[in-house]
């Protein structure tokens, strides 16, 4: 994990430095175009932030105020420290992720199930049905038709957690019933294509073990179907539930971004892109570098979790 995270760090200090220019070459087009002349400021801050040194040595600066100090570094265009932003949007990010999580399992397992053991009824027709709908329509366009039905035929305020008058405003009990009435909105849109991908992949591999000479012996000793489908041809099939977690870890930070741009949610992921977008290096690299600390880790999770469950890759 150390040499790898440290082979990540490198390559996204380097992505980011690619393009020509850096924050502070932007500013002076803006300057200019102002007709503004503040040469001797931009010097200034060129000094102050050192982007008039090698890029090895910015890279090493970097690193170390994130090792000795835990100090991500100054964002450009805030000028706040990098870790003050992240955490006011972490929050959010991390909630609105893991309940998305758990909407996919909760919806991918029954269905997937369910559309396994009644094969080719009606149900997994439908299922596989609404499965292919939700691979097929994007993100972002599905949270637009949403937003147009709440806004249309609801009159629920769009945009946001919450509504526009409880903005700035502390908790109280109607901000949080206000705040349920929005949140299932982009927990449903961001949740939608995992959970159809994870019906199909459950489908499939329960399909594979219904059949296997373990299952034919369990049922011959009399054991309830029930009983039978959830000991042992299930446990098996839930392999792809927990590789998940690799990947699903990472969206606990990246998010879609294009959904929460769209849905105007305070979350990381429009962060990122506005990072990205002024080249605001400091920022947008923390945010990579977190992505990819959390992939590492998912992974660590998902391969430890795996061995617990799966008899079969413990022993192996």
């Amino acid at each position: 994990m150390v040499p790898t995270l440290l082979l990540v760090s490198i390559t996204t200090f380097v992505i980011i430095q690619l393009p020509p220019g850096d924050y502070l070459d932007s500013l002076a087009a803006e300057m200019g175009e102002s007709g503004v002349d503040n040469t001797a400021v931009l010097e200034s801050l060129r000094r102050q932030y050192g982007l008039g040194e090698p890029f090895y040595v910015q890279y090493f600066k970097w690193m170390r105020g994130i090792l000795l100090e835990g100090d991500f570094g100054l964002s450009f265009e805030k000028n706040r420290p990098v870790t003050d932003l992240i955490w006011d949007r972490l929050g959010w990010t991390f909630g609105i992720s893991i309940m998305t999580l758990l909407f996919i399992w909760l919806t991918a397992l029954p269905i997937g199930i369910y559309s396994a053991v009644r094969k080719y009824s009606v149900g997994d027709y439908v299922a596989t049905f609404f499965g292919f709908i939700g691979l097929a329509i994007p993100n972002f366009l599905l949270a637009l038709v949403m937003m147009y039905v709440a806004f249309k035929f609801f009159g629920q305020s769009v945009g946001g957690l919450v509504s526009p008058e409880y903005l700035g405003e502390p908790w109280t009990w109607a901000k949080f019933v206000d705040l349920l009435k929005h949140i299932w909105m982009p927990i449903v849109v961001v949740g939608t294509s995992g959970a159809a991908a994870l019906i199909r992949i459950m489908r499939a591999n329960l399909l594979d073990e219904l059949y296997r000479p373990y299952v034919v012996t369990a049922r011959a000793k009399g054991m309830t179907e029930f009983q039978l489908l959830l000991r042992y041809p299930v446990r098996v099939a839930l392999n792809p539930f927990i590789s998940t977690i690799g990947w699903i870890l990472p969206t606990l930070v990246s998010g879609e971004i294009i959904v929460a741009v769209v849905m105007n949610l305070p979350t990381t992921g429009p962060l990122l892109l506005r990072a990205l977008l002024v080249q605001d290096m400091f920022l947008a690299g923390s945010l990579i570098l977190i992505v990819s600390m959390l992939t590492v880790v998912g992974t660590l999770i998902s391969d430890v979790l795996l061995a617990l469950v799966d008899p079969r890759i413990r022993y192996q």
